[in-house]
Order: structure tokens, then C-alpha cells, then sequence
């Protein structure tokens, strides 16, 4: 009896072993980058004369965009280059061809001098005009190109009053660039006109627009902005242009490419493969005007003679600013299935025979988009490929298992001895109760 009650413990041990049998192990990322650069950010800040006005919590809206500044230059993290630009702060006249022309960078950008930041802000007093496309192009100049994320910060509290240039063209204009420089924007009063072209300026660039209403949400908003500049990328990408067929595309390398896509348009490119690599490639694609409602991208990988290997997509119902998608694949499987036919077929190499060809991996981007009435068709909407080919990832194959008939007979075992386990623990529970 003693040993009948002790033998259930000795096979649910064993079967606990059995099933921890097929858990595949946890891989780390070993891909990770550090920046090359710091991310570089710059304050585009509105001194024009409407921000005198005291309608904020009974205060001028200088005051309190002053305040948020210092707030953020005290909590601006070491690894940010930050610069500070500003329209509107020191021609005080009637005369509008002087005033458009208003825009000056009081702190380069670079690492944050804390004292010399809050220094200029404080001298800032509300004068002139506000020629907000000509403060957005001239921040995009102090940025400059490099190889790191750039972001442009505007606060103001009314629309451009200088245009030419309009500031939402100057906006696509830099999207055009490349959707690596983003401009976010923040109204300081919840005007209809001013929101509409401010919404239009960060869309272009696929940045944010947010109303602020106190010191405090604009504190914590220039905060967040500042902080999300350093978890983009850090490497410009290259401009290439996608061919409407696979045979005619560009051939690309592991990097980062910039490119523009129509209204349902298909965008093809080239990637080689070699054995036992794997492809890993993302897409965003900014929205950079007014869309109808339900819209997507698609990223598939095909072969050269058209079977898709696999896909990836996103969608989207009108409230985003970029969509994004991605895929992995890995030509393992095939080249392991191809040689063993040529086993088969009696196919023999020997030592002297020339490397694996690469596979050559056909890339499309394809939307879904449809622009609202009024929204201009070119140019193309601004699209950011990313392309990585990394040593096969073991991650999807078990842990020793191997395939076919060896996993079979596994698993045909591992059924069996479950089956005889079930049926002892059911003979011991029986032979338990019929001894009561």
C-alpha cells in the first residue's frame, strides 16, 4: 500500500517533466543601438503683441509660457541639445515688411547652458507681428541635418500674420525632407482658425497638436515632447525613390530611407537576402492632410516571381498622425527544404563550388488613402522605410525537437506515456476507493 501511494507522486513528477519539454527559451534583442548624437530639440516660442493679452488664469500669456520655459530647461535631460528660437520679439512698428521679418535664435542649439536659457527667456516682452513660416524654416536651419532626431517645438497663441510663406506649406515643405524632422505644436487659446493651422503644421511633419491652457498643461506638455525626442531613431534617413514593379526597384541595404507615396499607389523595392539571414523592415507613412475616415497601409515581402512571404498592416480611423507597420522573415525554412531535394535528386557539391546566391526579396508599401475634398493629391504622402538584416532568429524552431518524422515520433511518445500515466493514477484512485 505504501508503495501504490507514493507511485501517483513518482508519475506526476514525470509528467510535470513532460510537459516543460516543448517551452522554447526567451532570446535578447541583440540588436540594440546606442544614439550617435544627442537628439536635438528647439523652442520656436510666439512673442507677437497678442501675447500680452491676460487670459490665463488672470495672467499674460507671455508670463506663463515664460514659466513653463523655465520649468523645462530646469528638468531638460543632459543627453538633449536644445535651442531657442522666437517670432515677433523686437520690431515693434506699423511697418509689415520689417515685421515679417522678425524671427531671431536667442540660444543655439547645443548642450543647455540652464543659466543662459532662462536669461534670454526673461528679457522677452510681446511686440510684433507673427511670422510663424518664416520661424519654422529658419528653425529647421539652426537643427540642421546631422544624424539625429530633430524636433521643432511651436508655441503661439495665433495664426501666421506674414504669410507668404504659409506656414503649413513651409511645414510640407520640410516633410519633404524626410518625416525625420517632426514639428509639434501648442495653442495657447482654443481659437477655430488657429487650431485648424496648427493641426495642419504638425500633421504635415507627423507631430502632435495640443491646446494648453495653463502653465501647468503646458509644462508637462513641452515635457513629454522633449522626452519622446530621444525614443525616435537616431540616423537621417536616405532619400530613394520606389518603382511601381519589382523587377525595376531599388536595391537597398540595412538603413533607413525616406520616400513618398500617392493616393493608393504601390511602392516597390529590393532587398538581398543571404542564407541563413533574416529581413526585418518597418514602414511609417506621415498623414500630412485631411483624410476620409478608415484608411491603412500594407507592407508585404514577396519573391521575384510574385508568392507573397508575408505581410504586415495597420489601420486607422482618422485620429492619428503616422501609421505604421512591419515583418520578419527569414529564408531558413526554404533554403534547408531546397537542399534537401538536391539530396534526393543526387545533387553533390564539393568544396570548390562558388557561395549561396542571396535571395532577393521584393518589398511593397501599399495604402489605402483617400484625401478629402479640397486636399491636394502631390506631393506624395512623406513614407520612412526601415531595413534591417540580421543572423536568423532560432526563436520560431523548438528547442532540439528537430522536424518531421523525429517530432512526430516525439510527440507519438509523449502521447503514449501520458496515456499509460492517466490509466495507473486511474487503477490506484479505483483500488484507493474499493479498500474504504
Amino acid at each position: 500500500m505504501i508503495i501504490k501511494r507514493r507511485l501517483p507522486i513518482v508519475l506526476l513528477g514525470l509528467l510535470a517533466a513532460f510537459s516543460t519539454l516543448g517551452v522554447p527559451p526567451a532570446y535578447a534583442d541583440e540588436h540594440e543601438t546606442e544614439p550617435v548624437e544627442p537628439p536635438k530639440v528647439e523652442l520656436v516660442l510666439d512673442v507677437s503683441g497678442s501675447m500680452r493679452a491676460k487670459d490665463i488664469g488672470g495672467r499674460t500669456r507671455i508670463a506663463v509660457a515664460q514659466e513653463a520655459f523655465n520649468d523645462v530647461v530646469d528638468a531638460l535631460p543632459e543627453t538633449t541639445d536644445l535651442g531657442i528660437r522666437v517670432l515677433g520679439a523686437t520690431y515693434g512698428g506699423d511697418d509689415k515688411k520689417v515685421g515679417c521679418q522678425d524671427t531671431q535664435q536667442l540660444v543655439p542649439v547645443g548642450p543647455v547652458d540652464r543659466v543662459k536659457a532662462k536669461n534670454a527667456i526673461a528679457t522677452l516682452r510681446p511686440t510684433g507681428f507673427t511670422p510663424v513660416g518664416l520661424a519654422l524654416r529658419e528653425a529647421a536651419k539652426d537643427l540642421g541635418s546631422g544624424e539625429t532626431t530633430r524636433r521643432i517645438v511651436l508655441i503661439t497663441d495665433g495664426e501666421d500674420t506674414c504669410a507668404p510663406p504659409d506656414p503649413c506649406e513651409v511645414a510640407r515643405e520640410l516633410a519633404a525632407q524626410g518625416t525625420h524632422l517632426v514639428v509639434d505644436t501648442l495653442g495657447l487659446i482654443p481659437d477655430e482658425k488657429v487650431r485648424k493651422q496648427l493641426v495642419c503644421i504638425a500633421s504635415a511633419t507627423g507631430g502632435t497638436y495640443t491646446s494648453a491652457q495653463s502653465k501647468d498643461d503646458l509644462t508637462r506638455r513641452i515635457k513629454q515632447i522633449v522626452e519622446r525626442a530621444k525614443d525616435t531613431h537616431t540616423r537621417t534617413p536616405a532619400k530613394v525613390a520606389g518603382t511601381d514593379v519589382c523587377a525595376k526597384a531599388p536595391v537597398l541595404t540595412p538603413g533607413v530611407y525616406t520616400d513618398r507615396e500617392r493616393f493608393e499607389e504601390h511602392r516597390w523595392y529590393r532587398i538581398p537576402v543571404q542564407p541563413g539571414q533574416e529581413l526585418r523592415a518597418s514602414v511609417s507613412i506621415g498623414l500630412d492632410r485631411p483624410l476620409n475616415r478608415d484608411y491603412g497601409v500594407l507592407l508585404r515581402a514577396t519573391a521575384t516571381d510574385g508568392r507573397e512571404l508575408v505581410r504586415g498592416n495597420d489601420a486607422g480611423s482618422g485620429r492619428t498622425d503616422v501609421l505604421s507597420t512591419g515583418l520578419r522573415w527569414s529564408g531558413a525554412a526554404d533554403d534547408d527544404e531546397e537542399a534537401e531535394d538536391d539530396d534526393k535528386g543526387g545533387i553533390f557539391t564539393d568544396s570548390t563550388e562558388k557561395a549561396p546566391e542571396p535571395t532577393v526579396v521584393c518589398l511593397v508599401v501599399s495604402n489605402s488613402f483617400s484625401a478629402k475634398a479640397g486636399a491636394g493629391q502631390a506631393p506624395g504622402m512623406p513614407l520612412e522605410l526601415t531595413i534591417d538584416v540580421v543572423d536568423a532568429s532560432p526563436a520560431p524552431n523548438s528547442p532540439g525537437l528537430g522536424r518531421g518524422w523525429v517530432l512526430l515520433g516525439v510527440l507519438t511518445l509523449a502521447g503514449l506515456l501520458s496515456g499509460l500515466i492517466v490509466g495507473w493514477l486511474t487503477r490506484w484512485w479505483v483500488a484507493v476507493w474499493r479498500t474504504r
